[in-house]
């Protein structure tokens, strides 16, 4: 059996920050393991233009630790009123790496997203000819439309539609949760990949709901049937260049988590990489673990892979991490796969 294991420095495609005191609590836990992160524009207010994400970089550069080594990669949150010009400048100035389409609804501090596609035209064309890609929160919000269906139906009735329509726009499905996802991005040659989060690789629906409603599962898009799940593991430890990671890491402080109406995130920067180890571990594909969390994110965003390594051991005795971090705006629990962690990161 591999006891260590030495990779390139990974990167974390999709992860949210938030802001102020929360931002300053959880940001260490990703700068400890992770060189880069593509970071999510839905404060409140909304990042929506360059000199907004300009302020917000500069607000998590000050908050790093001392001698952390981290770059944020600012991403633009796509309204109705977008500049296509601002983009492209943001874009060119190497402010911005990245445009984010919340469908208007769809999941947390998603009500400045777009309602009319019609009306973001202008800024899609403009991206597909900078090279800007495009990040989406592939669900629709049609209340017609069951929770559990609504990516499938995101991709036939929104997605496959925008691709069409916007030919050399580059798109990355983010969080895909769905054999039907796996299946549209194996089904495009080039120019579609997708990240996939920690703990859809590990959790179905039945870890929410099955013996009580657990909140710390919770999570949009939702976990799905455990076919699902599985088709996600396949994907991911396959070595197929179209699909990365990107945690989704989103933290909320559990009262908001602990209440009638909980908020949906899961939150996993700290413990991302002992549970992808495992995971790659169980499917005997190690050996493709670099890919996936170190190699295929920058290979399709034109970045060049990280020089750095770290070096992960398995251990007979399972890693202890907390089960809560504390932050300046409350507690936040971490995610639990269930399962002992055996594989560490070594520091």
């Amino acid at each position: 059996m591999t006891q260590s294991l030495t990779i390139r420095r990974p990167d974390d495609w999709h992860l949210h920050l938030r802001d102020g005191a929360m931002m300053a609590g959880v940001l260490p836990e990703t700068a400890r393991d992770f060189a880069r992160a593509i970071v999510m524009p839905n404060l409140v207010p909304p990042v929506v233009t360059a000199t907004e994400a300009a302020a917000y970089r500069d607000r998590i550069l000050a908050a790093l630790p001392e001698g952390a080594d981290f770059t944020p990669l600012m991403t633009l949150y796509l309204t109705e009123e977008t500049d296509p010009e601002d983009v492209a400048r943001a874009h060119a100035a190497g402010l911005v790496t990245a445009v984010k389409l919340y469908p208007a609804g769809a999941t947390t501090n998603s009500a400045s997203g777009v309602s009319d596609f019609d009306k973001v035209r202008g800024v899609l064309d403009k991206m597909a000819e900078i090279g800007c890609p495009l990040c989406v929160h592939g669900e629709v919000v049609d209340p017609e439309i069951d929770i559990f269906d609504r990516e499938a139906v995101f991709i036939d009735r929104v997605l496959d539609p925008i691709r069409r329509a916007t030919p050399g726009l580059k798109v990355v499905m983010e969080h895909i949760t769905t054999a039907d996802g796996v299946d549209y991005v194996r089904s495009v040659p080039e120019g579609l990949g997708a990240t996939i989060t920690t703990h859809h690789l590990i959790i179905t629906r039945n870890h929410i709901l099955v013996g009580g409603i657990k909140p710390h599962y919770y999570c949009l898009p939702v976990a799905k049937r455990a076919r699902h799940r599985d088709a996600l593991v396949a994907a991911a430890t396959s070595g197929d260049a179209r699909f990365f990671l990107g945690t989704d890491s989103a933290p909320h402080v559990d009262p908001a988590k602990e209440c009638a109406c909980g908020c949906a995130g899961i939150f996993s920067a700290t413990n991302t990489l002992s549970c992808l180890a495992e995971v790659f571990e169980r499917e005997g594909a190690l050996d493709r673990l670099e890919a996936f969390a170190s190699l295929n994110g920058p290979a399709f965003y034109g970045l060049p892979p990280n020089e750095t390594r770290i070096t992960l051991t398995r251990d007979a005795s399972p890693v202890a991490y907390p089960a809560r971090i504390e932050t300046g705006a409350g507690p936040v629990t971490l995610f639990d796969p269930g399962f002992d962690l055996h594989w560490r990161v070594e520091r």
